[in-house]
């Protein structure tokens, strides 16, 4: 029968409850089908149905409705589907889309195999509405039910794929989410996430109503004990099939569920605190981390705050300010990795609770490594030493952080276990084999897409051997690498480099006890020591600290104090080459913070000139460049930026980008292989910008440098795709705001 034939005019919602009712009034509101049918075994169910406009009309003939129907809707409860499906067999028309609600799907489509035998309907597309309430019956239907909820479908070998868009286009009018999976996936997850729960709320209950103290017990009940108990209050029967159907599953998440409790006994019992807190932390995260995850949210794009997908800006802004930034996303990931990687408790201050570090910090729970906090910037690490990780449940996800990826593959290359590192889209387009190819010269087994992406797959066991290696391109995240793999090499690990690239990681070894050598242009350590615990506080960010500088250095009038501002000599390329430009530039109270160079920075109105910028400085501002790219069209000639290749391989092609949104911005620009040309309009102290929209390409740095052109612009500027600015700045929205840039957050433009 030909796909085409597959329709969806009259729709036959068999069973009229909860969710059977709740669809049929949200698909009669959105006139999903041209006649709107409901089977039920109780008359008062379909008059209900009829007296609420639920229905076209009501009937309980169901052989003769499924004979008649483009859509059938299965919506009773599991124990009941094996005998429905046997009696509508008969009647079922070839190109008749047959789908259910059951929140199991092996037993169904088990069932379905013996009734259908030999052959399967193609139109059978076997579904499960994530969504529900503790009432039952159509007086309980809810057409707004399944608004903003997962769907998830598990379309089979032989469904019809236009009769998984019929499926798919149904719920979606019922403003659900459609998910697809395959069946066995399907009961395994429900198991842990819908089954487990409802099986322990039910067991909670039994067991404290048989209390001698249960009056009081259920009388002083806080919140916690209400919300978690509040599914227990769900319809007995259903949960009765729900369990005995999706048995294996149900006992294997059981099973793990009661491991992890007789630990957590053991715990308690013993005082342990330490495995205590390992369990407590790691379910605060993680429940927020998972969750983002499901959400599409996690790291690359914000948590629930004022940061939003797009940015609108009005011309002008005054730039007067004193502002602290947020800490050094640099510093911040690898005080998580070595305080992990050390013996004893290391305190951090100042962490940059951003997007990227967060995942770095949820990547090292997911180690076992127990870590309190962030809490205001403040964490604490109990250190495992350099033989304390353990095996990963899964892949650890790193959202859109190239840094997280490439150090832990260093780390986790010398693990007795096999890791896979993943990320979110814009970082599993991001070259790995940089990081991968010295890594496998050490003895590492790692494996990268065909296309030398992630996901990295590392397997464990391998015994690495220290190498002296050249740099073919600076970089820090590879230098780093390479010395975090040599902790646990044989031998010496020499890194050399041509350009000089950030410290960070050299300064921070040497914080934690760990002996280093270094000279001009390389850096070595040895393999077997050890790494003690330490107290790091990290400075704000000089990258974040950038955007600030860059706008009051182009704003007449303006003058910017940034305190507490971390000026390590391999990150002070942005403050060179404003100089150079003509910027009025101040630092004060210069001191050093641990083992790091720190400075109150105040930067004042100047004029600019163009310049071609000496490549010297070119890997130690390789972060700040798209902020420069402002200031040099706020400069008044030509500047040139050669040498800096290496912008096109970050979060985006971050030279193209800048050079196609300057020209939406009337800027003239050409865009070269390794930098760019950019005419500057310096010239005069009016707008510089014309108004217009850009795309930030999903890149943080990207829009937060077209957010400070509004300071010299003609028109409102807008920006797309701006979420992933948390990834490295938490709320600059509000922090910009005080330079007087109005900046409206938004969910479209």
């Amino acid at each position: 029968m030909p796909e085409s034939e597959f329709k969806h005019e009259r729709v036959l919602i068999v069973g009229l409850g909860l969710i059977g009712g709740s669809l049929a009034l949200a698909l009669r509101r959105q006139g999903f089908a041209r006649e709107l049918v409901g089977v039920d075994g109780k008359v008062e169910e379909i008059e209900i149905a009829l007296q609420r406009g639920a229905i076209h009309r009501g009937s309980q003939d169901l052989l003769a409705e499924v004979a008649k129907a483009d859509v059938v809707v299965l919506a009773v409860p599991v124990k009941a589907m094996e005998s429905l499906l046997e009696q509508i067999r008969p009647v079922l028309r070839p190109h008749t889309v047959l789908t259910d609600v059951g929140s199991t799907k092996g037993n169904i489509v088990a069932a379905a195999q013996r009734i259908f035998a030999p052959q399967m309907p193609a139109g059978f597309v076997p579904g499960h509405p994530i969504a529900g309430a503790e009432r039952s019956g159509m007086a309980a239907a809810d057409g707004q039910l399944f608004a903003r909820h997962k769907v998830i479908i598990t379309p089979l070998e032989h469904s019809a794929s236009e009769a998984v868009a019929v499926v798919t286009a149904m719920w979606q009018a019922a403003g659900a989410e459609v998910l697809s999976m395959s069946v066995p996936h399907h009961d395994e997850v429900l198991a842990a996430t819908s089954h487990l729960p409802h099986l322990l709320a039910f067991s909670l209950v039994d067991t404290l109503a048989h209390d001698h103290e249960n009056r009081d017990i259920f009388r002083y009940a806080a919140g916690g004990f209400r919300d978690f108990t509040r599914i227990a209050a769900s319809d007995p029967t259903m949960w009765h099939d729900v369990f005995l159907a999706n048995r294996d599953a149900v006992l294997e998440v059981l099973d793990r569920f009661t491991a992890g409790l007789s630990t957590l006994r053991e715990a308690v019992e013993q005082g342990d605190s330490l495995t205590m807190l390992g369990v407590f932390t790691r379910a605060k995260e993680a429940r927020e981390h998972f969750s983002r995850i499901l959400e599409g949210t996690a790291y690359a794009k914000p948590r629930k705050t004022s940061q939003g997908n797009h940015y609108l800006l009005q011309p002008g802004g005054h730039a007067q300010a004193r502002l602290r930034v947020p800490g050094d996303k640099s510093i911040s990931h690898r005080a998580i990795m070595l305080g992990s990687l050390a013996e004893g408790m290391t305190e951090i201050e100042g962490f940059l609770e951003g997007e990227d570090s967060l995942a770095t910090l949820q990547a090292f729970r997911d180690l076992g490594v127990v870590i309190e906090g962030p809490e205001q910037g403040r964490v604490k690490i109990h250190g495992v030493g350099l033989a304390g990780l353990q095996a990963p449940a899964g892949a650890l996800y790193l959202g859109n952080s190239g840094t997280s990826m490439r150090l832990l593959a260093g780390i986790l290359a010398a693990q007795a276990f096999d890791s896979e590192l993943t990320g979110d889209a814009s970082l599993s387009k991001r070259p790995m084999e940089r990081v991968a190819t010295p890594l496998l010269a050490m003895g590492a087994q790692i494996h990268t897409s065909a296309a030398g992406c992630p996901p990295l797959r590392i397997q464990g066991g391998q015994a690495l051997t220290g190498i002296d290696y050249a740099l073919p391109v600076a970089s820090a995240q590879v230098k780093s690498a390479l010395l975090l793999a040599g902790l646990y090499a044989q031998g010496s690990t020499l890194v050399r480099e041509t350009h000089t690239t950030r410290d960070h990681t050299e300064r921070m070894l040497q914080s934690f006890g760990y002996q280093i050598e270094q000279g001009p242009g390389w850096v070595s350590l040895q393999g077997g020591g050890r790494l003690q615990g330490a107290k790091i506080a990290v400075p704000g960010d000089i990258s974040s600290a950038a955007f600030l500088m860059v706008a009051a250095a182009i704003t007449p009038g303006s003058e910017v104090w940034l305190e507490h501002v971390g000026v390590n000599p391999t990150r002070f390329g942005v403050v060179h080459i404003l100089r150079q430009m003509g910027a009025d530039i101040e630092l004060q109270h210069e001191r050093l913070v641990g083992a790091e160079p720190v400075a109150d920075i105040c930067v004042r109105y100047a004029p600019l000139q163009g310049i071609d910028i000496d490549p010297q400085w070119v890997s130690l501002a390789i972060d700040e460049f798209p902020a420069l790219f402002i200031a040099a069209c706020c400069a008044q000639g030509v500047t040139r930026i050669q040498g800096a290749q290496e912008l096109r391989f970050k979060e985006s092609d971050r030279i193209q980008a800048m050079v196609e949104g300057l020209r939406q911005l009337g800027i003239e620009v050409e865009a070269l292989a390794d930098g760019a040309l950019i005419q500057g309009r310096g010239h005069t102290e009016g707008c510089v910008f014309s108004g217009g929209k850009v795309h930030s390409r999903g890149d943080h740095r990207i829009a937060m440098s077209f957010s400070l052109a509004a300071l010299r612009a003609s028109a409102p500027i807008s920006i797309e795709d701006c979420a992933p600015v948390a990834t490295s700045f938490p709320h600059f929205p509000e922090l910009i705001a005080k330079l007087g840039i109005q900046l409206s957050v938004k969910d479209s433009l």
